[in-house]
């Protein structure tokens, strides 16, 4: 169940948005300040329903500073609805911004289209297949749950090959593709080295490689 933080002083409105998100089918627990909110993110939320104004803090402050440890969306709640208000809380960082008054049914609405943007894009970031996963947008590898520690060329070679699954890709190209400006300066030997440490870090049995195959006489493919 996805799990969503109210940060708000008003508690009539932290209580009417609970009860909305709750009969939605979310978790949502409540904040009335910058410290109980930052107490209360050391869990993970899926989504932040954030306002601006509150006792000890600004929310736009909090929402910086979110996006430096965190890609959390956050929707701000705010009775400050000018254009300038609006992009100052765009420019923090906000997935979108919602005026005071506003009705709880359309709050809903938004919580339910942030999230769904967000999941879609999660997922056009995260390959699978058998025991590997990638993350493209954090550039990380795991195999069977455990994160595999690649060189930066290494991963580049995987990520080559894993987006170009279904192809083989000559040995030329992968060396164009990967040194670009210095491919002329490098030799198949160099590339050979680098598949071979790929797969002695990804193979359950790097003798019999199920993720990156040799064609002979061409190149690497990607899987079966």
């Amino acid at each position: 169940m996805q799990k969503i933080l109210i940060v708000d002083d008003n508690a009539d409105i932290c209580r009417g948005v609970k009860i909305f998100l709750e009969k939605a089918g979310y978790e949502a627990d409540c904040a009335y300040t910058l410290e109980e909110a930052e107490t209360a993110l050391s869990s993970p939320y899926s989504l932040i329903i954030l306002d601006i104004s509150l006792p000890d803090g600004n929310g736009l402050d909090l929402c910086s500073k979110i996006r430096t440890k965190k890609n959390i969306p956050i929707i701000f709640l705010s009775a400050d609805d000018t254009d300038e208000d609006m992009i100052k809380g765009f420019t923090a960082g906000c997935d979108d911004y919602i005026a005071k008054p506003f009705s709880p049914v359309l709050l809903t609405q938004r919580v339910m289209a942030v999230l769904r943007r967000t999941d879609q894009e999660r997922n056009k970031n995260l390959f699978v297949y058998k025991d590997i996963s990638v993350d493209f947008a954090k550039k990380q590898v795991l195999f069977s749950g455990s994160i595999i520690k690649l060189s930066v060329t290494e991963y580049k070679i995987l990520e080559l090959l894993i987006k170009n699954k279904g192809q083989v890709l000559t040995r030329e190209t992968i060396i164009e593709r990967i040194w670009g400006c210095d491919a002329d300066f490098i030799d198949n030997n160099t590339l050979n080295v680098h598949i071979r440490r790929i797969r002695q870090k990804i193979e359950p049995d790097d003798k019999k490689p199920e993720y990156i195959c040799t064609v002979f006489g061409i190149g690497y493919t990607f899987g079966d």
